[in-house]
């Protein structure tokens, strides 16, 4: 039972850092990021087995963390306000050829990001070539051209 109480304390926690972080913390991923990551990883590891290093604890660790996502998923489809809250809306950085700032301040979205990913999906070099630009929920920037 502390196995599952574990997994259930640390999935509670990663949760609300990554909710926190942001969207663009996964979407962007640099090198320096992965490394976290990886140590993240590891600290959960640790935090998530404590001194035991069996199988048997480590597929019920395992399980208790896929249990809880799905449990996570099923609940956001029975409260879609809950849901909203969990994976967020997608926010509007560029609207009709003009910044919204404001929005991309809380993002941590800058100019050079929307133009990046202008010139790689609609091969698009100047930010007056862009009618919306919006930060999807899974942490990418979709480009509307402007006709």
């Amino acid at each position: 039972m502390d196995a599952v109480l574990r997994a259930l304390a640390i999935y509670a926690f990663l949760f609300v850092v990554f909710r926190i972080s942001g969207k663009r913390t996964l979407a962007q991923i640099t090198t320096f990021d992965f490394v976290l990551l990886l140590i993240i990883g590891e600290a959960t590891q640790q935090g998530l087995l404590g001194d035991d290093f069996s199988v048997m604890n480590a597929f019920v660790v395992i399980g208790t963390l896929i249990l809880a996502d799905i449990a996570m998923s099923l609940v956001q489809q029975r409260f879609p306000s809950l849901g909203r809250f969990v994976e967020g809306l997608p926010v509007v950085l560029i609207d009709n050829g003009e910044k919204v700032e404001h929005h991309m301040k809380k993002a941590r979205v800058d100019e050079a990001d929307i133009l990046e990913r202008a010139r790689q999906s609609q091969g698009l070099e100047r930010l007056d070539d862009v009618k919306f630009a919006v930060l999807e929920r899974d942490g990418s920037i979709s480009i509307v051209p402007r006709s």
